[in-house]
């Protein structure tokens, strides 16, 4: 039987018959930043924008090659998955039928139905993923179909793996390199650990998670995998509740320090800085390598070489006010309150005249409107230097204000924002 190392070489031949090898690009704004030499593996250059391709082609490729019949596939998946799936199935002729939510926005349903073309059938079930997978399931022993995972399967982290085999021939040496990877199911993390593991690669490794979504560190701390009762699945292409049973036996030797935890806020804020200066468009999970950065202390990375790898760059640009929205937050540019605003004349006036020249309204709205002598208005500020809201509030508290700063209450916030 052929070694890992040797499998991943053969996957990685097959796949340029698919793209060429994605960059392993030195980006000189994040390495003046950090004092590092700073690298970035730019998976969102795949054709399908991110590496998922990777995995679902190989996991079909080697179905194909080792049991006769298989003439139909199946993945349940409203993300990347769903595209790569849908383009290995046209690459190889196969019919594909991939299950998404109802509420999987129309962008991506497009996505899949154009990479796959004519080979790819989109249904939509139910309202949340869970649902959407056992019907994925049932029709796949319904039919004779192949389910192909998303990343909980020995060949999928192969296919992720060609990630480090390209990474591998791209950089002359990896030993003492810090190599930067997303976790959500773990497949990717897995494959490029054990390639580079096992070609004897002295790297070290960083593992990102979203903050509400932190599941293999809380399984590496628990020595065994753990569910999370609730995830944040604002970073969509990281947001697994539980790390898959195959990555995990790959991943176990970690310690829980190798996983560095990011804020969504603090992530957006990412996002929005390479947008802007580097033209880089990505996804949430493919901006958590770079993310991760900031907490890496200058004097430990001064020198040395670092990469990062982005994991896609899938981001529906309709979510692009509420990535700025929370940039804002994060950097204490952007606050919202709840004012006990008196029902008289001139009370606005008065409220306005606390407000500096740098200061903006950017939402007024009454929360209930009665004939009482006060009423709650919620007011949205946005500032341009976040010492201005100590300003502020010092100004609200000696006029005599009646408020509650909401920004970072999460249940207050959710509901009203």
């Amino acid at each position: 039987m052929r070694s890992f190392v040797e499998r991943v070489g053969q996957a990685a031949d097959a796949l340029r018959a698919l793209f060429p090898e994605t960059p392993l690009q030195e980006n000189d704004y994040l390495s003046k930043k950090t004092g590092a030499r700073v690298l970035l593996k730019r998976e969102d250059l795949t054709p399908v924008r991110s590496y998922k391709l990777r995995g679902a082609f190989n996991f079909i490729r080697k179905a194909l090659s080792a049991t006769a019949g298989v003439d139909s596939f199946v993945c349940a998946s409203a993300g990347n998955h769903a595209q790569g799936f849908a383009f290995a199935c046209r690459h190889f002729g196969r019919k594909g039928v991939v299950f998404m939510p109802v509420t999987t926005p129309q962008q991506k349903i497009d996505k899949t139905r154009l990479f796959g073309g004519d080979f790819i059938e989109v249904r939509l079930v139910g309202d949340y993923f869970d649902d959407c997978y056992r019907a994925a399931a049932d029709f796949a022993a319904a039919n004779a179909a192949l389910m192909v995972p998303p990343f909980d399967h020995p060949d999928i982290i192969e296919g992720q793996a060609t990630v480090a085999h390209e990474l591998a021939g791209q950089l002359d040496n990896l030993d003492g390199a810090l190599v930067l990877l997303p976790v959500g199911g773990g497949g990717l993390a897995a494959g490029v650990t054990g390639y580079l593991r096992d070609i004897g690669a002295a790297a070290d490794f960083l593992f990102a998670e979203p903050a509400g979504a932190p599941s293999l560190q809380r399984s590496l701390a628990a020595g065994k995998r753990v569910k999370l009762e609730r995830v944040d699945n604002f970073v969509d292409g990281a947001a697994v509740a539980e790390i898959g049973r195959e990555p995990f036996k790959r991943l176990k030797s970690f310690s829980a320090q190798t996983v560095n935890i990011v804020p969504e806020n603090r992530l957006c804020a990412t996002m929005i800085e390479m947008l802007n200066i580097e033209g880089v468009v990505l996804e949430p999970a493919g901006a958590l390598a770079i993310d991760s950065l900031k907490d890496l202390p200058r004097k430990t990375l001064k020198g040395r070489t670092v990469v990062a790898v982005i994991s896609g760059g899938n981001f529906d640009f309709e979510r692009l006010p509420e990535v700025k929205e929370r940039a804002l937050r994060f950097e204490g540019l952007k606050k919202y309150f709840i004012f006990r605003f008196p029902q008289r004349p001139g009370a606005l006036r008065d409220f306005l005249e606390l407000l500096g020249p740098d200061d903006d309204i950017t939402r007024f709205e009454y929360l209930k409107k009665s004939a009482r002598n006060f009423g709650s208005v919620l007011i949205g500020l946005e500032t341009k230097d976040p010492r201005n809201f100590a300003l502020l509030k010092r100004r609200f508290d000696e006029a005599g204000w009646a408020y509650q700063d909401i920004t970072d209450n999460d249940t207050i916030a959710g509901m009203l924002i």
